[in-house]
């Protein structure tokens, strides 16, 4: 049983209550982003489960009206095990949510999953994608993090690619070798690569972020270069606001489940010190 504060950022424990979910925040017209909870998998077993799990979520997401689509980590689909099992897995997801119309992100976890992510990322997406501006809804998406030093390099080699890219500033502890550590920098990249994409991209944008200042950067941009674009926040994060969003511009909210909502919930709350105060916020219904 989640207990009440945690439920507020995890949708339930199973697919069903995480639909009916999505079907809620849909009459809001509110997108979803659904997340399996899982990652860092030594086992072939866990993985080949939890793609089996996300084959069948895309296809009730595809027999129904709902406005969703999945999120999946590389270590989830079994990185840590092999990369070989990871692509396989992740290539068996990403063609069953094609034929059922649905798109797969493909989320980022620590720097050094960076580059079986992104080469995953390129060959699916070749295989797989679509046009941003077209109308299918199917198609690979990947996250690219602005406090890794790398990013602006990674950013420039997309620009071409066959899919949708959403930008973050990220979430792990990364050593300073490999990422920059300080606030105000990391905020001046992301909004480096909002500036680039918005430019540069043929749409397929998304800005994951709840602050406000690169949320209304990312409406600037759209202004000056038309390039449509996507906001994505976390389920029981400045809900109002995305509710408010929504009505102007295309807002999708990540909603995770899953028994494995513990460590997720307490994660998401130790991340960053912004994230306890927009868990108060949050409480306090602001």
């Amino acid at each position: 049983m989640i207990p009440p504060l945690a439920r507020r950022f995890v949708a339930g424990e199973s697919p069903a209550v995480a639909l009916e979910h999505v079907r809620t925040i849909n009459e809001r017209e509110v997108s979803a982003i659904v997340n399996l909870l899982g990652e860092h998998y030594d086992d072939r077993a866990s993985a080949r489960a939890d793609a089996e799990e996300y084959r069948e979520l895309v296809r009730d997401i595809g027999t129904s009206p709902l406005d969703a689509c999945i999120s999946v980590k590389p270590t989830q689909l079994g990185l840590d095990v092999g990369e070989a099992v990871f692509r396989d897995h992740l290539e068996s997801v990403v063609a069953a949510a094609a034929e059922h119309d649905v798109f797969v992100w493909i989320d980022m976890e620590d720097h050094t999953t960076t580059d079986a992510t992104l080469e995953a990322y390129v060959d699916l997406a070749e295989e797989y994608g679509t046009e941003p501006s077209s109308d299918a809804e199917a198609g690979v998406g990947v996250c690219l993090q602005a406090n890794l030093r790398r990013t602006r390099e990674d950013a420039e080699r997309l620009a071409d690619v066959p899919g949708k890219v959403r930008f973050v500033k990220g979430a792990y502890d990364e050593p300073a070798d490999v990422a920059y550590t300080d606030p105000e920098r990391i905020d001046r990249e992301l909004e480096t690569l909002l500036t680039y994409a918005f430019e540069e991209f043929d749409g397929g944008i998304a800005v994951g972020s709840h602050d406000p200042a690169m949320i209304d950067h990312a409406i600037d941009c759209h202004e000056e270069y038309g390039t449509d674009f996507e906001i994505q926040m976390l389920m029981g994060v400045r809900e109002s606001r995305q509710y408010d969003l929504a009505t102007d511009y295309e807002v999708a909210q990540y909603v995770p489940y899953g028994d494995r909502w513990l460590s997720y919930f307490y994660r998401r709350l130790s991340e960053r010190k912004e994230n306890l105060i927009l868990a108060g916020r949050a409480l306090l219904g602001r």
